[in-house]
């Protein structure tokens, strides 16, 4: 009913190409970077405002696009990204740039929120295309695959994305979690298998998520607690508390996940599992005020599950009409998400 993380959602994972396209910027485009920097700090809305002046200025077009279809897609405001995101592309004259491989993976993940996976997918294979060692989009076009029941497509694509980068323990584990939560997580331990192969590059974070993934949570727990100290992961944070969760000790994982936040209070993932954890142990009122604090951070990447959690928590408190409100909302921006569709099928018999 609930979710730990955004795994089934793939707004994370790549668009790492942002600063060398913004290193380009010229001297006049002000207003672009201004938009950048508002975009950083999740001010989404005026990030929008400035681009509309940097437009007037005449500031670089492409630019302004790619901005404002990240600042859209921040407002869950898809079908507008795409647009956006469809423009910058189309506004290419010459051969497909670093530029053009960024935007294509914004245009990608809305194109996925949106519910058209068979476009999200099209769009991963003309980025192949374009540039075939290109392991993310092998592994993101895996996924949609998996989305649309087709396990063996979806099998070659991990397949060749681990053999453009066989030494990511990373990816293994991602491969692993795509499988699993498609509910293939047999054909998924092969991956686990081969991450471990790499043993002697493995840090205790990778080695202790991937014993939490294979079951051994007491070498799990060895390797995080190793991972925690040794520096402020969330990631690391994260598993070890899922690692005390699967062991059964809700309070410490709870504890774990409220010490980190102490530290770092604007981390939404984080955010997110204590308020998992605390539907767990039964404190409801704890796990709204945690799912809506995740919200107001603003975090893109995070917005669904919180969203769909905060949703689950009313439920739980017997706030049922509040329920219902959030779950309209939420139906608007993510109309395709089958398990809220049967979640709200339940809520109209309430």
């Amino acid at each position: 009913m609930v979710r730990s993380k955004n795994r089934p959602y793939i707004l994370l994972l790549v668009f790492c190409v942002a600063a060398l396209l913004f290193a380009g910027c010229g001297a006049d485009d002000t207003h672009v970077k201004e938009a950048e920097a508002l975009i950083d700090n999740g001010s989404y809305s005026e990030a929008l405002d400035s681009l509309d002046v940097a437009e007037n200025m005449g500031e670089n077009m492409r630019l302004v696009q790619r901005l404002r279809g990240i600042a859209h897609m921040g407002l869950s405001e898809y079908d507008a990204a795409v647009t956006e995101f469809t423009e910058a592309l189309s506004s290419n004259k010459g051969y497909a740039q670093d530029f053009d491989l960024d935007v294509s993976y914004y245009l990608a993940v809305a194109q996925y929120r949106l519910g058209d996976v068979k476009d999200a997918q099209d769009t991963y294979s003309a980025i192949i295309a374009l540039f075939p060692k290109e392991s993310d989009a092998y592994y993101l076009r895996g996924r949609t695959y998996l989305v649309l029941q087709d396990a063996d497509n979806a099998k070659s694509d991990f397949d060749k994305a681990v053999k453009l980068t066989p030494d990511d323990p990373d990816l293994y584990v991602q491969i692993y979690e795509a499988l699993a939560d498609a509910g293939m997580a047999d054909d998924g331990q092969r991956y686990l298998k081969s991450a471990m192969e790499l043993n002697t590059k493995l840090s205790s974070f990778q080695k202790g998520r991937l014993y939490y993934c294979m079951g051994d949570y007491e070498r799990a727990k060895q390797d995080l607690e190793s991972a925690v100290q040794g520096g402020k992961d969330p990631q690391a944070t994260l598993y070890l508390g899922r690692t005390y969760e699967a062991l059964g000790d809700m309070n410490y994982a709870a504890s774990l996940y409220r010490s980190y936040l102490e530290g770092d209070p604007g981390n939404a993932q984080v955010m997110n599992q204590l308020g998992l954890c605390l539907i767990a142990l039964d404190d409801y009122s704890g796990a709204v005020d945690a799912f809506n604090r995740g919200i107001d951070l603003g975090d893109p990447g995070m917005d669904q599950s919180l969203r769909f959690n905060q949703i689950v928590a009313y439920e739980y408190l017997g706030d049922f009409d509040r329920a219902k409100t959030l779950m309209a909302d939420y139906l608007a921006a993510y109309p395709a998400d089958e398990e809220a569709l049967r979640e709200n099928g339940f809520l109209e018999t309430r």
